[in-house]
Parts: structure tokens; sequence; C-alpha cells
């Protein structure tokens, strides 16, 4: 049965592998990016997300329409001379603010499925500034901003993506998303050959770091699988996972960190 589901990011990189993967099988593509997509908006600004949605809603038959199924691979990598501010608006905004817009939409689906994109950065970049992903995660952009500009871009990634992980999981076993029978899950990739891990290479800060990086796979994934795992959480075989944190990147969180996950409750 073919469904509609909207892809941002969907110019290239993961989002462009996803979206060929899911019109391949027969389903209805909604791309939304900055050029070359369904939906042209920039998910950095206010008004760029609420033109998306009113855009994408509008597509759909109106805000009595309805979504199957919403991927957010719309996001920038950290490099030395980008402002931590846009990352902020971009990585965390444009993903929790496009995923609060669509959810009624999703909520009328058909076994409708939300799917959000995080890091492995996360859980293996160090000392990861937690005062911007606190302050994302307020809802205080503004703040955001200033407080990702101050610790730099390089910084502000990881908590970006930990604050796109934490909503995630504070958001997916409500009444608005599981309660409405919409399954809410974020994946973590790792380093995946796609023009952003490009981008970290020729870094002058970073780059050289990129290829030491220990991948116990033997190598870096490919935009392909990480489409093919989104297309599953998209599926009728993954109604069960709600707000999970799925880690994707050929074992390199194992390889360093193999004793923190799982971590015990201590109520």
């Amino acid at each position: 049965m073919s469904r509609t589901v909207v892809v941002t990011g969907s110019a290239s990189g993961m989002g462009a592998a996803t979206a060929r993967r899911l019109v391949a099988t027969g389903h209805r593509v909604i791309g939304v990016d900055l050029h070359d997509a369904t939906v042209i908006a920039d998910l950095g600004t206010r008004a760029g997300r609420a033109s998306a949605i009113a855009e994408v809603a509008g597509l759909v038959g109106g805000p009595s329409g309805s979504l199957d199924g919403v991927v957010t691979w719309a996001g920038l990598a950290g490099l030395t001379d980008r402002p931590g501010s846009l990352l902020a608006s971009v990585n965390y905004f444009g993903t929790v603010e496009l995923l609060d817009g669509l959810r009624p939409l999703l909520a009328r689906g058909d076994r409708p499925a939300a799917v959000a994109i995080s890091s492995n950065a996360t859980v293996i970049q160090p000392n990861v500034p937690d005062a911007v992903t606190e302050a994302c995660l307020s809802g205080d952009e503004d703040e955001a901003r200033t407080i990702a500009d101050e610790v730099g871009s390089l910084n502000a990634y990881p908590a970006t993506k930990t604050a796109v992980a934490r909503w995630v999981r504070r958001h997916a076993p409500g009444a608005a998303w599981a309660g409405a029978g919409i399954t809410l899950n974020a994946v973590a990739p790792g380093a995946v050959e796609t023009p952003l891990l490009q981008e970290s290479r020729q870094d002058r800060t970073v780059g050289e770091f990129v290829d030491a990086l220990p991948i116990p796979a033997g190598r870096k994934g490919t935009a392909e699988e990480l489409a093919g795992f989104v297309e599953f959480l998209l599926g009728p075989d993954a109604r069960w996972f709600c707000g999970s944190f799925l880690l994707v990147d050929g074992g390199t969180d194992a390889s360093l960190r193999p004793d923190d996950t799982p971590a015990n409750w201590v109520p």
C-alpha cells in the first residue's frame, strides 16, 4: 500500500537515499530542502519552518489531510568557521518544530511513524556542552543560538543532536504520539560517506581526525544502509519501537564505551 512520507534534507546524502528508496518501493515522498525538493524551505528560520508545514499540509489535503511518515534528515555538521547558532536553528528547531507541526497530519495517517535524526557524536564526543542542549529543550531559540555561538559549532553539533534525542524520548511515550498511534524514534548514525562527512573531512580543525575514528565494521557506512534502516522504522514491522535511541555506527560506540550501555536505573 502506497504511503505518503515527508523527508527533510531530501536533496543530498542520507535524505536523498531515503527518498529514492521510498519512491522505488511505491511510496509518495514529499521532499523538503533548500533546493531540488517538492517543498523549498529554509528550516533554519521560523518563517521557513512555518512555510514548510503549511506547504506539506496543502499537498496532502489541507489541515484535515493525513501523512503516514516523517523523517528529519536535514542537518548541518559542526565546522570551524560555521556559526553554532546555525546548528541550533537547523539541527534542533528545524527538526522538532517540523515534527510538532506535522504531528496532527500523522495522527490521521495509516500506521504513522516519525524518525528523527540524532548522531553517535552524542555519545562518543567528550564534554558536550549541556547549556546548549538545555536551551534547545527549553524552546528558547534565541538563547540556544547565543550559547551555541559561544561554544562554537564543533561543540554545538553533539549538543543539538543530544537535544533531538532527548526531545524524542520525552515526547514519544506521551498521549500526543504513542497515544495517538504514532511511533517516534531517534536514529543516531555514525560515520557515513555523505557530503556532510566530506565537509568535516576538509575542516582545518577536525579534518585529520575523521578517518581516524575507530569503526569495528572496517569501513564507513553508506547512505543506502541508513535509508534501509529508516525504511524499516517507517514500516509495519517496527510498530513496537517507541522512543528508542538507535545507534547505527558500525560498532564505534560499542568499541569506545562497551560498559556504558545499558546504564542501570537509579531512582
